[in-house]
């Protein structure tokens, strides 16, 4: 655990590609097999179930330290993490610990199986026995929010050049549905051949946002050219009588879309479709907020199934009577999909994402200002002699997004943030005008640079009205452009609305607080592009 929280610090305190997978390849190189399998779990989100809430872990933390709740909870308000506050105000004693991330963690599994009080005095000795660096990491790992400035790309990178093995090979071992507690370092990463996860899903190919006019990208017969659905990014796959889909996330969804399940009967043994789970009703597109009512539900009712029905929409065969066709070529693939698509187009879990036609780039041009109105985030570039790779490449595929839509809205709430914004205010809740009030509307946490932030940061400091935990309101001085992309009612929120991804397009100097948006503004355009 010492070493992993040795690893933790180092990536946390710097920012370069470079520096970060040279200490992940020294961490990997000197760690046991058990601890190399659960670093990579938790670099690839495969945390242990979280089995202690956050308010006990504040209490018992508080007590531990000899500190009152409410000196406890100032104290969280300014440092920002519950895991760094944690760790800083519980004082080190002369104990120490010697045991493994993987003996931690088999440690933080066990304690499902005790009561509150069992629990409590398992995790207040295990404080004890730590320094302050090991108690962060540990505790980040109880609250569920293991989160450190690595991506999946750079720990395949040094698993790559560590053991000299393709990037690729690399990524696809740890895609599918692996049990970190059970399965071996040299089974997950060493094997040239693990086909026993009849689930496992290929390595999904990704697009770069199109950064230049679409004329530069040459002849457009050259180029597939599909709508660009909103939806669930997902691989649909048929193996030995047995279906599976996976969201782009690597979660496996087979059973939150009941629907599909009909494509069992369908499709061939050893077929691999990738497309886009959409909501779908009466032949058309829906919304993606109505997607969004059936996201994150345990159960499905019949009421849910009902007013927000799904399909699939199919844009690549990855796999064809169990041959892998990554290699062929965009329109070769295309062609397959299109013959195999022709066999069961009659299923209404089933559809092809059909080819846009158009004359010249202009005559697309103007057939891309329509997107929304096929609910749709624009089109997607594809190469006909292109294969499908892993992860993005330039050149091959682009998405041609619609500009977002957007809203001037002024600054109410701000919180502070994570990481290394925890002691900047960086969090904020924007608000529009309901004549002469303001309305909370939206959430939005990125889009400043560094330098301003810290600028807002000051003003709330300056500028501060109430405090209410962690939350500031603020003065109503500052108007910001947040940019969205989609619009939908909302019975939780006060104004009515949500957004989704909403983020700060810009700070809005030119602007006063009363030339803000309106709340019916919101509602004009969720007229327009809402349900």
């Amino acid at each position: 655990m010492k070493s992993f929280a040795n690893l933790f610090l180092q990536l946390d305190q710097t920012n370069k590609t470079t520096e970060k997978v040279k200490v992940l390849k020294q961490y990997l190189a000197d760690a046991s097999e058990e601890d190399k399998v659960w670093a990579i779990a938790l670099f690839t989100h495969r945390k242990p179930k979280r089995v202690v809430n956050a308010s006990l872990l504040r209490q018992w933390a508080a007590e531990l330290a000899g500190l009152p709740s409410w000196l406890f909870e100032e104290t969280y308000s300014v440092v920002g993490d519950l895991a760094e506050t944690i760790s800083l105000v519980i004082p080190n004693s002369d104990a120490t610990q010697e045991k493994s991330l993987n003996e931690w963690i088999s440690f933080l599994i066990s304690l499902k199986f005790l009561d509150e009080v069992e629990r409590k005095n398992a995790i207040v000795q295990s404080w004890q026995a730590m320094a302050q660096q090991e108690r962060f990491v540990f505790t980040k790992l109880m609250t569920g929010g293991f989160r450190v400035g690595v991506s999946q790309n750079l720990l395949i990178k040094a698993l790559s050049e560590l053991y000299q093995i393709e990037s690729a090979k690399i990524t696809h071992r740890l895609m599918g549905n692996w049990d970190p507690s059970s399965i071996t370092f040299q089974k997950l990463v060493l094997e040239e051949d693990w086909n026993e996860d009849l689930s496992k899903p290929y390595p999904f190919c990704l697009a770069h946002p199109l950064d230049k006019k679409p004329k530069e990208l040459g002849n457009m017969d050259d180029w597939i050219i599909e709508w660009k659905w909103d939806g669930i990014r997902s691989q649909l796959i048929k193996r030995e009588d047995n279906l599976f889909i996976w969201s782009r996330g690597e979660e496996l969804v087979t059973e939150k879309y009941p629907e599909l399940h009909s494509l069992l009967k369908s499709l061939p043994n050893g077929t691999v479709l990738d497309g886009e789970i959409i909501p779908f009703k009466n032949g058309k597109p829906l919304p993606f907020g109505v997607l969004q009512t059936r996201i994150g539900r345990k159960t499905l009712p019949k009421k849910i199934l009902e007013n927000a029905p799904v399909a699939f929409m199919a844009y690549d065969i990855l796999e064809f009577e169990g041959v892998d066709l990554r290699t062929e070529t965009t329109a070769a693939r295309r062609l397959l999909l299109e013959q195999i698509h022709s066999q069961l187009h009659e299923h209404n879990a089933w559809n092809l994402s059909i080819a846009i036609q158009a004359n010249n780039w202009d005559e697309l041009n103007e057939l891309h200002k329509e997107s929304r109105a096929h609910f749709a985030e624009g089109f997607m570039l594809k190469h006909k002699n292109a294969a499908y790779h892993t992860g993005r490449k330039s050149g091959d595929w682009w998405k041609w997004k619609i500009a977002p839509l957007s809203i001037d809205g002024v600054l109410l709430y701000a919180q502070k943030g994570h990481g290394r914004r925890a002691n900047l205010y960086s969090d904020y809740t924007l608000a529009v005008w309901n004549e002469d009030q303001l309305v909370p509307f939206a959430k939005a946490y990125s889009g400043l640079t560094d330098a301003e932030i810290r600028k807002v940061d000051q003003f709330v400091k300056k500028h501060t009205l109430e405090k209410f935990g962690p939350v500031r309101t603020v003065t109503p001085e500052l108007v910001f452009e947040i940019g969205f992309e989609g619009i939908q009612e909302s019975k939780r929120h006060k104004s009515g609305i949500a957004l989704r991804f909403p983020r700060i397009l810009r700070w809005r100097h030119d602007k006063k607080v009363d030339e803000a948006n309106k709340l019916t503004d919101l509602q004009e355009l969720l007229e327009l592009y809402g349900k």
